[in-house]
């Protein structure tokens, strides 16, 4: 049920959100009526907000209807390679702009997200947050909002590298040495921890690939 009808809500940011954390995944059916009741928001909103989400291609159409999109095997080729670059050039910044603050909120990270690895949903959610801190921590607002972009396209993949065997922990170990470069402004040094570690989960989303269905 719907709490009434409120203006003061963005229906584009509560769509996007939704997709984002997985409540809308690749393949479902966006139902323009169903959004309406759901977020308490008018159709109007609504409609806007699924023509700028399709715009966007993170939408599709199936018939007549919109559904979430996916990617195919080389858009999410495409979309690691840009990925890697800039989240490589993310952590080469916060090697050189980090305040000791930043670099301490990102060593609890890593300690705290130990607790998380038997619950790969959990702990990919905790990732998501490690790298959008270390995107803040590069202190360059343009590149914060390119990995924005960049992340809202990784929801359209249907799972997560993290759920592989054995991959949870390696995340860890992967994160640690990279906030170890961080801290020690080891610019090279973050630069390629950062993207061995993209590199490691694309690896595992290509095993994945060929092992589903």
């Amino acid at each position: 049920m719907s709490q009434g009808k409120s203006p003061n809500k963005d229906a584009y940011s509560l769509i996007l959100g939704a997709i984002d954390v997985g409540v809308f995944k690749p393949g479902d059916r966006l139902v323009e009526s169903d959004l309406a009741e759901r977020f308490g928001v008018s159709r109007t909103p609504i409609r806007e907000a699924l023509q700028r989400l399709e715009t966007q291609s993170l939408l599709a159409r199936d018939g007549r209807s919109l559904i979430v999109s996916s990617l195919d095997h080389n858009q999410m080729a495409e979309l690691y390679v840009v990925r890697t670059e800039l989240e490589g050039l993310a952590a080469r910044l916060a090697a050189k702009h980090a305040t000791p603050e930043e670099v301490r909120v990102l060593r609890d990270m890593v300690e705290e997200d130990k607790a998380l690895v038997n619950d790969p949903s959990a702990l990919s959610r905790a990732n998501r947050r490690f790298h959008k801190q270390i995107h803040l921590a590069s202190h360059n607002r343009y590149l914060v909002q390119q990995l924005d972009l960049v992340h809202r396209s990784m929801a359209l993949m249907a799972t997560t590298s993290i759920a592989a065997e054995g991959r949870s922990e390696d995340t860890l170990v992967e994160h640690a040495a990279i906030v170890n470069a961080i801290e020690a402004k080891d610019e090279d040094g973050a630069y390629k921890a950062l993207k061995d570690h993209i590199s490691k989960a694309f690896v595992t989303r290509l095993k994945q690939e060929n092992t589903d269905g």
